[in-house]
């Protein structure tokens, strides 16, 4: 039976629908698995139709929980597409039976799934845009581990490195982002009662995410991320003031790979929270000239260059001799409000030599009324 809080999430999506041709995107969110985000979705796609909205399923995993399980009942389902890949059947998601079918809403879950090789897209969240391209609604679920912006964070609470992530544009381009939220013990109580996992299963998940600490960390990320889409929403829909200073981000690496995924990926989080503009600077010194550095310190650079843009960054290179004097002259030509380095890996004696060299730096951001962060 629905409830009415259902059925207002499912008026609220209709009225959605209504006002564009492009698809609407609604993401369901949560800390962890088992939170309930396909449950969620599941009860959405039951209220919609109940209001004669054309819902199908393009792709939903139950892991065989017998409460979404039950779910699918009277939910018409679009046929997935099978392939063999490293000897075993895959059943991926149709894209091109759902373009043809072309359902008001589609339901496509595990947003960071990658694709079995040879399929147009590399990634589902991929397959999603082609779908909303077409016109098609769509509703999904990812867990906050999945956030590509998160993953150091994400490896420093859990232990845990994930590989299958998605870029936080595409969060950005979510018109609703819903967070499912559970208590840690409410979601270690279902872990213990077979809810989530197979029982042979549980004592390794207690071990990794459910650990307590964990899940509380974790959800606090999952807070943050759905406050930050409130705040981005805020600025993109409600009138400011004309005194309102838009803030912009300028985040300055170096060719040290130790730090710099560091660096973007906090100023990422940062121009997220902010729903900023932002840039990341490289000077390229005399001593860091490509025919003075080494190839893998160029890859690196590289790799931190794609890494920038992917999270919605403007990558500038430039030359000069001095990096302090690099610094200002881009945050004035880009109107920079905050600028943001790595904690430097200096001997004592090397800080107090480039001592001159910090104080000027401060003193020219500080007349330009633009703050400067030292990140950890």
């Amino acid at each position: 039976m629905e409830t009415p809080e259902n059925d207002r999430n499912a008026e609220h999506f209709l009225d959605l629908i209504k006002q564009s041709k492009k698809g609407k995107f609604k993401i369901y969110i949560g800390m962890s698995a088992g939170v309930g985000k396909t449950y969620r979705m599941l009860q959405e796609a039951h209220a919609l139709l109940q209001n004669h909205i054309d819902v199908q399923i393009g792709y939903v995993e139950t892991h065989g929980r017998k409460e979404t399980v039950a779910l699918l009942d009277g939910l018409p389902e679009i046929p997935r597409y099978s392939a063999f890949y490293k000897g075993k059947l895959m059943e991926e998601m149709d894209v091109q039976a759902i373009l043809n079918a072309h359902p008001e809403v589609v339901l496509v879950d595990e947003l960071a799934h990658s694709n079995v090789p040879g399929r147009k897209n590399e990634k589902r969240w991929q397959d999603v845009l082609d779908i909303l391209d077409a016109g098609i609604n769509v509703i999904s679920a990812v867990n906050i581990q999945h956030i590509e912006s998160l993953n150091d964070v994400v490896k420093t609470i859990t232990g845990i490195e994930v590989s299958e992530r998605i870029p936080d544009k595409v969060l950005k381009l979510a018109d609703e982002v819903v967070n499912i939220d559970l208590t840690a013990d409410e979601l270690i109580d279902r872990l213990k009662a077979g809810k989530i996992y197979a029982p042979e299963k549980v004592a390794i998940a207690l071990q990794n995410f459910f650990k307590a600490d964990s899940i509380l960390q974790l959800r606090e990320l999952a807070l943050k991320e759905v406050a930050g889409q409130i705040e981005r929403k805020v600025e993109t829909e409600i009138p400011r003031s004309v005194s309102f200073k838009h803030e912009k981000i300028l985040a300055c690496i170096s060719s040290n790979d130790r730090t710099t995924k560091l660096v973007i990926r906090k100023c990422a989080r940062l121009a997220g929270y902010y729903n900023a503009q932002w840039f990341v600077l490289y000077v390229e010194t005399p001593k860091e000239s490509p025919d003075k550095i080494p190839l893998d310190k160029q890859r690196h650079l590289i790799n931190n260059f794609k890494l920038a843009t992917e999270l919605g960054a403007e990558v500038i290179r430039t030359k000069d001799m001095k990096v302090a004097t690099a610094i200002t002259k881009v945050a004035e030509e880009k109107n920079i409000t905050t600028v943001c380095i790595g904690k430097p890996a200096l001997s004592l004696i090397e800080i107090i030599l480039a001592t001159n060299v910090f104080n000027q730096l401060l003193k020219k951001l500080s007349n330009n009324n633009i703050d400067l962060i030292i990140m950890s």
